[in-house]
């Protein structure tokens, strides 16, 4: 079948999301220092790559590092409001297929992954599954094409580890989210700083002083508790997990059941990856002006149908800002349609987090090109060489040094018979 070379929103756009990418640029030294080699041993030579990730500036510097590297990379959007319409331009004026509009419905949103689909990919990027899953539902004639893949977020995960845990899994995927240069500094850092940055610039609201109840207390949750605790707000978590609880009474924070937590919040973030987090009961019992907002994946942590429910009136306050009147009078506002806050109000991670995250992607798909037949359909932790070289080729890029064991240090970690 015969695929578009893109949908976007305005070609004309292009230079100025050429520009906004070489400034991302600027701030992801580890990925440059791939480019550079990939452009030299074209490790990635003539293999098609299907990707649904976040269409943003730092995406784009990924997709022109697997370019560079000798891949045909076709590129869609894996949530509707997070594109940046400008980067698409610019990505489609280098003659890559992206398709991706910002504010796209739900019907463009699959019509996208089907083009991407279509260019009939053999190595799959996903942020959130929705590639994955519709390669296994709707375009199962191209498995046969498909040798392995990667996924960047935690819902994605999830799901993943569910369709091989039911034996619906058909090739192999690498958990780039697991590894411990995305989620230490990706999860806690990226999702914190732009998470109180989107909720900031949708509402304009003073942090110092406010009851910011956080909903999961994962990897996420931690970087957006002590990101709103530095502005001065006053943190409550809730949890299900009792360790995690424990960790966030440890860290200073206050525990609460949702329930009564809902009693006293002034800005309520979800971050679980879980479906109604926030629903009909906390609604009931939240006070006039609450702010909900979601930095899990999909959005479908704040029940926005059951709100809509309980709500007499709706408006659009601002943009990204939904106003429920309910029936007593009390005003409810929602964020970015529940969807990912961090990129449907703000830019997403900063560019020098992705860094790290979006070079895991390129030396994984580099290693599935290469080592990828020995792997069952599964999902595969990021190789710990791969980890450990990120890290390294970071902390070089900062010039910053770091010490090295003696062979007599390595000898004593590696015995078992000396001791006091």
């Amino acid at each position: 079948m015969a695929v578009r070379h893109f949908d976007i929103k305005d070609r004309s756009l292009a230079e100025t999301g050429a520009l906004r990418i070489q400034w991302a640029a600027r701030e992801m030294p580890v990925l440059k220092l791939i480019r550079t080699r990939f452009e030299r041993e074209k490790p990635l030579d003539g293999i098609r790559v299907g990707a649904c990730l976040h269409v943003t500036t730092e995406t784009a510097n990924l997709v022109t590092t697997l370019v560079a590297g000798g891949a045909k990379v076709a590129v869609c959007a894996s949530n509707p409001l997070s594109t940046q319409d400008d980067v698409a331009a610019a990505l489609a004026f280098e003659g890559i297929p992206v398709f991706a509009i910002k504010g796209e419905d739900n019907k463009t949103y699959y019509r996208h992954i089907m083009s991407v689909l279509a260019t009939r990919p053999q190595y799959t990027m996903d942020d959130g599954a929705d590639l994955v899953s519709t390669l296994h539902t709707e375009r199962r004639e191209l498995l046969k094409n498909v040798r392995g893949g990667t996924e960047e977020t935690t819902t994605g995960v999830i799901r993943l580890r569910n369709m091989a845990r039911e034996g619906a899994l058909v090739y192999p995927i690498i958990a780039v989210n697991d590894a411990q240069t995305k989620h230490f500094f990706d999860n806690r850092y990226g999702t914190g700083q732009s998470t109180i940055d989107g909720i900031t610039r949708a509402t304009n609201i003073l942090w110092a002083g406010r009851k910011v109840v956080v909903c999961g207390y994962g990897w996420c949750g931690r970087g957006i508790a002590r990101r709103a605790q530095g502005l001065g707000a006053h943190i409550v978590v809730t949890e299900v997990n009792p360790i995690a609880a424990l960790e966030a009474v440890m860290d200073g924070y206050e525990v609460l059941p949702l329930l009564e937590a809902a009693k006293i919040g002034d800005v309520f973030i979800t971050v679980t990856g879980d479906v109604n987090v926030l629903d009909t009961p906390h609604f009931n019992l939240m006070k006039d002006g609450a702010i909900l907002a979601n930095a899990g994946h999909f959005n479908v942590e704040i029940n926005i149908p059951a709100l809509e429910k309980l709500a007499k009136s709706e408006r659009q306050m601002r943009p990204f800002v939904r106003e429920y009147t309910l029936r007593d009078g009390r005003r409810v506002y929602v964020l970015g349609e529940g969807r990912l806050v961090n990129l449907a109000a703000a830019e997403g991670h900063p560019a020098s987090v992705m860094d790290m995250s979006f070079a895991n992607q390129a030396l994984c798909l580099e290693y599935l090109v290469n080592s990828g037949r020995n792997l069952e359909p599964d999902v595969h932790p990021v190789p710990e060489h791969i980890d450990r070289e990120v890290g390294r080729l970071k902390l070089e890029s900062m010039g910053i040094v770091i010490d090295t064991l003696s062979p007599e240090q390595e000898k004593y970690l590696r015995s078992w018979a000396e001791g006091t």
